[in-house]
């Protein structure tokens, strides 16, 4: 079996050609010109007894994050295992706004990610904003070991927390409190295609926003007076989200849109105490 073997072999499977092309550059440890322009190199025995396992496992729906064991994020490699959630695209919207409220920060911003799984968020804001002080914090223990081990890796001094949203910050305070939290309702009918990640990153009550408002209600202690709280969620829970944090008393509430224009991310600033 050579190169082109193989991706004739996860077209006939239906794999996607992107999924075909990243799985085979990982395996290879290839880029994708390469592939294109060594169409004949041959795959060696190991290498073609993996390709198998990797098709198989990809068309039972395991993510390609998981099958390569790495992630590309806002420009960062991350290493991905099945107790994290595999980073999605839409989540740079959160990083992007994190760092359009960090610019008018002086130097040395707190900032915490809760519920950080691979360290995606918290460590993207730190390679771009190596000046701030940032903390992320986890209730698992194995994610919170793959976060800490892309920081180590990458160089990025992360300040990582073991527990349950802001229980283990108490008496600190930030300028900027960022989260990624499930925000899936339980029994949502894509729950199933998304079996392979951890439930506790996916789902959060009957409508999803048990976390959210969770987070919400504890943030104003451990937020400056002018602090803001930015969340990612659902496409169709924006509004819910907003009208959390009005009610709570948030002021400039504000949103973002993802790649494909849903809102998906809602922040605002702190409540007047």
């Amino acid at each position: 079996m050579n190169v082109a073997d193989a991706l004739a072999l996860a077209r006939s499977l239906g794999l996607p050609r992107s999924d075909a092309n990243a799985l085979l550059g990982a395996l290879l440890d290839r880029s994708r010109t390469w592939l294109l322009t060594h169409d004949d190199a041959p795959l060696d025995t190991a290498q073609q007894t993996r390709w198998q396992d990797w098709l198989t496992r990809r068309a039972e729906g395991v993510p390609v994050a998981y099958l390569t064991g790495r992630h590309e994020f806002h420009g960062l490699l991350l290493h991905v295992t099945a107790d994290v959630l595999d980073p999605r695209p839409d989540t740079e919207t959160l990083v992007d706004w994190a760092l359009e409220v960090l610019a008018v920060r002086p130097p040395g911003a707190a900032v915490v990610d809760l519920g950080t799984g691979s360290g995606a968020v918290a460590l993207a804001i730190q390679h771009r904003r190596p000046d701030a002080a940032v903390s992320a914090v986890d209730l698992s223990p194995a994610a919170l070991a793959v976060a800490q081990g892309n920081g180590e890796r990458l160089g990025l001094p992360v300040r990582w927390r073991q527990g349950g949203w802001f229980a283990p910050l108490a008496g600190e305070r930030f300028d900027l409190v960022v989260s990624n939290p499930p925000y899936i309702a339980e029994g949502d009918l894509h729950l199933p295609a998304l079996r392979h990640e951890p439930t506790l990153a996916l789902t959060s009550g009957a409508d999803g926003l048990d976390a959210i408002r969770q987070i919400v209600g504890e943030a104003p202690a451990h937020l400056q007076p002018d602090g803001w709280l930015l969340l990612e969620h659902g496409h169709d829970q924006g509004a819910a989200v907003s009208a959390l944090l009005l009610q709570a008393g948030w002021r400039h509430t504000g949103q973002r849109a993802d790649l494909a224009g849903h809102w998906r991310c809602t922040g605002a600033q702190a409540p007047h105490r």
